[in-house]
């Protein structure tokens, strides 16, 4: 009875301490909602007109062949009067509703208790027949284009993913389970999870994906020697020290995206690209973009061409005494590459002897998931924010991304912190995810505009410095790298815009995404990829024809680059050169500055 007592007085104690701390997270929370700035609607959600044309499509559809979606909704209700009856009967302990369940392939509800409760089973298949619903409603609307359908798709999708049972506490047996067997702590850890990341987002919701601690970039991220040897205000130059005795004679320059921060490819030693390509004999220089503020509203995508890779490819050269480089361009790093290259044919420019090409769009035409943002409503709201704050916000692009995968990086990552209170966890993908950057006003307005809503690099009406380009004019030898299962920049997209150019070309089909189809390291068998020598006229048939190789496609390029960067000579130690000594280590000051 004492033993009992004693339990009872430090469970009560335990509980006023939680109430304690839920009423102080409580007035934190109502202060950071209370900071949350206004924001455009049109940021926010789609055009309500897109709704208006959904709904009008259905009744036209209705009106005109009412036995189509009569069948529809009798076919949803069955189902749903089936699986009443059978958890009716599973509750009066007649049967269980198990057996007629098929396998459970979602992550999501891989809790026994989903399929072994007759309450959660209930849930679980209500909301999935309801999910099934939705999807067959919208995917039979007539009387839209595409590009509207797939809309209309895309924001059914979120708000299905958004009513997963998963992501409420009362029909979450995780949750559920959790919060009895520690008293309620994990509930109270996981409003403070909440207040963190909204006071950390200045009022707005945004899940923190990895331990903000556990990482510090050019101390255990990030972190291959080198020395920045020049710098402007658009970029630094990182040299990277060799890793071998002799190196090739043609340098390689690297030109990530300025949407995300350069150290997707040095992550570490086991996955770093920048590492590989080193232990491969080359002298490898990073561009490190600058993350932009209010100051930088001008800047457009002549910029990034003139006081970006322009600027970078002489500073090689120099630097090397080399009269051309190798250059590898990702994501619009690659966008950018492109397009300076149609610039260098302009002028008779020949210094990029050969070139590379990860997950880059050039024809926008199906440009992958991020289009269903790309409309007249959206632009217009992005157009007015820039114009009004200098800058596109990092959150606008992030939250943009993140809700292409929105149970991977939204609803997951949430109920994780917030409804089971567990910390993030100490991720380096993830915490590079986080780590994100602005775009300047003029360059966000271009780029979305200009390239992916009317299409005007591959149709010839892209105007950089005065000169209007043509994919037709580059002649320079290139290998492609797209990703098979790429959301953002569609591997058949990729190849077709890159198929424009007139130049030696190789294709290479990655297995897995945007990222993991690029980090995918030379040991890793991970991932597969496909070659084939042919240009890819039909993709299908080149698809078809491809052979299919096991593991990493690195050791490819390494041969591929290897034999187009000229004889071995003793490697250059970074830094050294008079005119562009060290300014600081690697991977320099401009990756270290913080979006917020």
């Amino acid at each position: 009875m004492a033993e009992s007592t004693k339990d009872n007085t430090a469970n009560l104690d335990a509980l006023n301490e939680n109430i304690k701390r839920v009423d102080e997270l409580t007035q934190r929370l109502v202060l950071a909602l209370a900071n949350r700035k206004s924001s455009r609607q049109e940021l926010n959600a789609p055009d309500h007109q897109l709704f208006v044309k959904a709904a009008s499509a259905y009744f036209s559809q209705m009106m005109s062949d009412p036995s189509r979606v009569i069948e529809q909704q009798v076919k949803h209700f069955k189902k749903s009067l089936e699986y009443w009856a059978e958890h009716r009967a599973a509750l009066t302990g007649e049967e269980s509703p198990v057996k007629k369940d098929k396998p459970n392939q979602d992550r999501r509800f891989k809790n026994e208790l989903w399929e072994e409760n007759p309450f959660f089973n209930m849930v679980k298949q209500q909301y999935l027949m309801s999910s099934e619903a939705i999807e067959e409603s919208v995917a039979g609307l007539e009387n839209m284009d595409e590009a509207e359908k797939k809309q209309v798709s895309f924001f059914a999708q979120q708000m299905v993913d958004m009513f997963s049972p998963t992501n409420f506490l009362s029909t979450n047996p995780d949750a559920l389970t959790k919060a009895l067997e520690t008293n309620g702590e994990s509930l109270v850890a996981g409003l403070e999870n909440l207040v963190r990341d909204i006071e950390a987002n200045q009022g707005e919701t945004g899940v923190t994906l990895s331990d903000p601690a556990a990482f510090e970039v050019g101390n255990n991220i990030a972190f291959t020697p080198g020395e920045v040897v020049f710098q402007n205000r658009m970029f630094q130059l990182i040299q990277y020290a060799p890793t071998t005795e002799e190196v090739h004679e043609v340098p390689l320059l690297i030109v990530p995206p300025w949407i995300n921060k350069f150290y997707i490819l040095d992550l570490s030693d086991k996955n770093s690209f920048i590492k590989f390509a080193l232990d491969e004999g080359f002298t490898v220089f990073v561009v490190s973009w600058v993350n932009p503020d209010a100051s930088y509203r001008d800047v457009g995508f002549d910029t990034y061409v003139q006081e970006g890779l322009l600027e970078a490819v002489s500073t090689v050269k120099e630097i090397t005494d080399e009269p051309k480089i190798n250059v590898i361009g990702y994501c619009i790093g690659g966008t950018l590459l492109t397009t300076t290259l149609a610039y260098m044919a302009k002028k008779d420019d020949k210094s990029i002897k050969v070139a590379t090409f990860f997950t880059t769009l050039t024809d926008f035409e199906d440009a992958g998931d991020l289009a269903v943002y790309i409309d007249n409503s959206f632009l217009d709201g992005i157009e007015k924010e820039v114009d009004e704050v200098g800058y596109l916000d990092s959150m606008y692009m992030s939250r943009a991304f993140s809700y292409l995968r929105s149970n991977d990086l939204v609803y997951g990552p949430a109920v994780k912190s917030y409804l089971m209170g567990e910390a993030p966890p100490a991720f380096d993908l993830l915490y590079w995810n986080g780590d994100s950057t602005h775009l300047p006003a003029r360059m966000a307005k271009e780029y979305l505009r200009e390239l992916y809503q009317e299409n005007r690099l591959s149709n010839g009406k892209f105007r950089i410095l005065d000169e209007e380009l043509e994919l037709q004019d580059i002649q320079t030898p290139i290998y492609v790298v797209a990703a098979k299962t790429d959301h953002i920049a569609p591997w058949k997209s990729s190849f077709k815009g890159l198929n424009f150019t007139k130049g030696e070309k190789t294709f290479v089909l990655a297995g897995s995404g945007h990222i993991a189809g690029i980090i995918n390291p030379a040991n890793s068998v991970k991932y597969g990829h496909w070659i084939n020598e042919k240009e890819p006229e039909d993709l299908d048939v080149w698809l078809d024809e491809a052979i299919s190789h096991e593991g990493s496609w690195w050791a490819n390029w390494s041969t591929w680059l290897s034999s187009r960067s000229g004889n071995k000579i003793q490697a250059r130690k970074s830094g050294k050169s008079k005119k562009f000594p060290a300014l600081e280590p690697a991977p320099g000051s401009y990756v270290k500055k913080k979006a917020h």
